[in-house]
């Protein structure tokens, strides 16, 4: 589903630009940087038989800040090409049901961080070159995508394939300085994880998902 998306997004991009008949402005900008920072939500879904203090905990860390930021190369046209970073940060305390070392079942309260990063090579496509105050653009992502996890003295970390997309739209409050909200998707799936140095596979239904959909406050500076 995510990839039909990326493949639909690039199909559509050009025609929604073309359609604005505006002028082209004589002094093109070269170089468009854009951060943004916003909230989060993973897509993944819950486990399920847990008990309903393990549901809260895991519900802290399905939604956290989201940040990040853009840097392109503004090509011929409308186009644009260059690098993009992002990052997911979450929190929760709770208690969850654990075995001691007698094998009884016991309540324990835990605390954990979870951070998900993405680097990657990024393609846009925008008005940013025309004579509008009103701008849109476009932008698909691909890269490395890592997670880590931190629970009391136990480190997991994992990487994979990622992408992401991006669609804003943004009000030019300069002539180089636009700013408005921004959607986004971000997605990839861990197979295996090490924790503390020990590498677990994951079976299919166990497998790691990091997906999560951003809302986001964008400002782009180009020049």
């Amino acid at each position: 589903m995510f990839k039909k998306l990326i493949i639909a997004g690039v199909a559509f991009a050009p025609f929604l630009f073309s359609a604005q008949e505006v002028q082209v402005s004589k002094s093109e900008p070269k170089f468009a940087v854009i951060p943004y920072v916003g909230y989060a939500w993973r897509l993944a879904k819950m486990p399920s038989g847990i008990s309903n203090e393990t549901r809260n905990y895991l519900k802290g860390l399905k939604h956290g800040v989201d940040t990040g930021v853009s840097a392109y190369y503004l090509i011929k046209g409308n186009s644009g090409v260059g690098l993009k970073y992002s990052g997911y940060f979450a929190s929760s305390n709770g208690k969850i049901a654990v075995q001691n070392m007698y094998g009884q079942n016991t309540v324990a309260t835990v605390s954990t961080k979870d951070q998900i990063h993405f680097v990657g090579a990024s393609y846009m496509f925008s008005n940013f070159k025309e004579d509008t105050k009103h701008k849109l653009f476009y932008d698909v992502a691909l890269g490395v995508i890592t997670y880590t996890t931190k629970t009391g003295n136990v480190l997991g970390k994992g990487s994979t394939l990622g992408a992401e997309f991006n669609f804003g739209y943004q009000y030019a409050v300069t002539n180089n300085i636009f700013i408005g909200p921004t959607v986004g998707l971000t997605g990839g799936t861990l197979n295996k994880m090490t924790y503390n140095g020990t590498t677990v596979n994951f079976a299919d239904n166990e497998k790691e998902g990091l997906t999560r959909l951003s809302l986001s406050a964008a400002a782009t500076f180009s020049f």
